[in-house]
C-alpha cells in the first residue's frame, strides 16, 4: 500500500509497504525477518532499478586512503556509478559533495526517520532534478541518529547495492564488523582485503550494466 506525507516546503515522502510492488525486494530477499516493514522515500524512486555501489567507510582512516578515496569517489561520479550510502562519516560527507558535482543518480540513506527532517540545501537542487533519491528504512519513532540505526541503516543499504565499497575498516571497528557480515552474503566487495594497501581502481562499472538512456 502507497502512502504519502507532506513534508513542510518539499515534495511528498512516499510510504511503502512490504506489500508494495515498489518495495526494494533486495532487502527482503537478504535481511529476511530483519528487513523493514516500510521504507520511506523523497525522491526518484526508480533511481533503484539500477546497480548501486554501496560506500562504506571508517570515521577515522590513514591520510592516504582518504585521499584514494576522494579520487575513486571521483571517478565513479565521472562514469556515472549509481552510489547508495548513509554519507555520515566524515569522509563519506566529503565523497557525497563530490558526487552532488556529477549528473549521476545517488541515493542518500538517513539513519533517523526522513518524516521531518529539514533536506539540506545542497541537496535540493539534485532532487529537483531527478538524481537524487533518499532512502530510509526508519519511521518516526527515530527521530535521530544512533549506533543502533546507523547499523540497521548500513545493512539496509548493503542488501540493496550489487557492489559495495568499504576503503578502510578500522581494526575492531563496527565497520570492520559490518564489512565481515557483508562478505558473507555473498556480494562483491571493492576492495578485497588484498587489495586495501594498493589503489583503488573501481571506478569504470561493467559496460553491461550500463543504464542506456
Amino acid at each position: 500500500m502507497r502512502k504519502q506525507i507532506e513534508p513542510r516546503g518539499r515534495s511528498e515522502i512516499v510510504v511503502i509497504d512490504s506489500d508494495d510492488p515498489r518495495y526494494p525486494t533486495a532487502a527482503m530477499n537478504l535481511l529476511g525477518d530483519d528487513a523493514p516493514k516500510r521504507v520511506y522515500a523523497l525522491g526518484k524512486l526508480s533511481i533503484l532499478d539500477q546497480p548501486l555501489l554501496a560506500f562504506f567507510c571508517s570515521s577515522k582512516c590513514p591520510g592516504s586512503v582518504i585521499l584514494q578515496t576522494y579520487d575513486t569517489a571521483c571517478a565513479l561520479r565521472d562514469a556515472s556509478v549509481v552510489v547508495i550510502s548513509g554519507f555520515h562519516s566524515p569522509i563519506e560527507k566529503e565523497c557525497l559533495r563530490l558526487l552532488l558535482r556529477g549528473t549521476q543518480p545517488i541515493v542518500i540513506c538517513p539513519a533517523r526517520s526522513i518524516e521531518r527532517m529539514r533536506v539540506p540545501a545542497e541537496w535540493r537542487a539534485p532532487l529537483a532534478a531527478g538524481r537524487l533519491l533518499i532512502l530510509s528504512p526508519l519511521d518516526a519513532n527515530h527521530p535521530r541518529i544512533t549506533a543502533e540505526t546507523a547499523q540497521h541503516r548500513n545493512r539496509f543499504a548493503a542488501a540493496l547495492a550489487t557492489r559495495i565499497l568499504i576503503p578502510h575498516a578500522a581494526p575492531g571497528s563496527k565497520t570492520e564488523a559490518f564489512a565481515r557480515e557483508v562478505e558473507g552474503w555473498g556480494k562483491q566487495m571493492l576492495p578485497s582485503r588484498r587489495e586495501c594497501q594498493r589503489p583503488l581502481h573501481v571506478c569504470h562499472r561493467p559496460p553491461s550494466e550500463r543504464r542506456q538512456t
